[in-house]
């Protein structure tokens, strides 16, 4: 039996190496069977005691990358989440997308008046009789968890405004509710205050089939900052002009003439998109 070797997470913890682990992230970035275990036979060729799990991901990127580019930006879809800074407001922006392509009218980083004081919401989501306040809580590196705090700091800001929605009577919503969206994850503490006051949270993999990572998969509403065919400057400059999906560009590809692309860069920019907005999704 082959003798495990340990390998150190982000939070510093050392854990067996899970080759099956491995494989899992890589098929679901859709790399096929060979691909998946060619990759995994390079890594464990090199693996050592104490290697760190970004190691590991950067050589497994770096493979996919060289063979198949859409897997890859499949692949970086947690990193590319939080390459959308620094500021969080290109994550709200995201968020706002996850909803309306749900159906809801949105509106992104506004001033709601509370009962006793005004609120900066970064998300409104409404549909039908329901109105959702949306929290977003962007974090540009890993290992940063919202803890109780959050939930407890979030649900009194949002009963504020309930209560001055609820005293307003042109509108028609009844159905109001708080939510909180975080690129990163919530502590025990944070997840069940949420349970208990009524908060709906969503981490990068919480709640199981409904969690942030599901719904982009779900929806194929991948960041820009997934492709692989941009450099890092080309990205800034989508977000700066206010792109925050790859599917913004699927839809206007126009969107690439504009901004000076040659005629060989569109096509390997639009190859990556068309896989990534038109390839079916299958749940893990």
């Amino acid at each position: 039996m082959k003798k495990s070797i340990k390998i150190r997470k982000y939070s510093g913890e050392l854990v067996d190496f899970d080759v099956n682990k491995l494989i899992r992230s890589l098929k679901n970035a859709e790399a096929d069977h060979d691909l998946a275990h060619k990759i995994v036979e390079k890594i464990e060729a090199e693996l050592y005691p104490g290697m760190t799990t970004k190691e590991i991901y950067n050589k497994a990127f770096k493979l996919l990358k060289s063979n198949k580019r859409p897997s890859a930006a499949r692949y970086k879809l947690k990193r590319a989440i939080m390459e959308l800074g620094p500021s969080g407001f290109p994550f709200e922006y995201f968020i706002g997308h996850i909803f309306r392509h749900d159906g809801f009218t949105t509106d992104v980083g506004i001033v709601m008046q509370g009962n006793c004081i005004p609120h900066e919401v970064d998300v409104l989501a409404c549909k039908d009789d329901k109105c959702y306040i949306v929290e977003c809580k962007y974090h540009n590196t890993q290992g940063k968890p919202n803890d109780v705090k959050v939930p407890l700091y979030i649900h009194s800001r949002y009963n504020d405004i309930k209560r001055q929605l609820e005293q307003d009577k042109t509108n028609s919503y009844t159905n109001y509710q708080g939510w909180i969206f975080t690129n990163t994850r919530f502590t025990l503490d944070a997840i069940a205050y949420a349970k208990c006051s009524g908060l709906q949270l969503v981490s990068w993999d919480y709640p199981e089939n409904k969690s942030l990572k599901y719904r982009i998969n779900k929806s194929k509403l991948f960041p820009i900052t997934a492709l692989t065919s941009l450099t890092k400057r080309e990205k800034q400059v989508f977000l700066e002009q206010g792109v925050v999906l790859c599917k913004e560009i699927y839809e206007k590809p126009e969107l690439l003439h504009k901004n000076g692309f040659s005629k060989t860069r569109i096509t390997k920019i639009q190859d990556d998109i068309n896989d990534l907005c038109e390839n079916h999704f299958e749940e893990s």
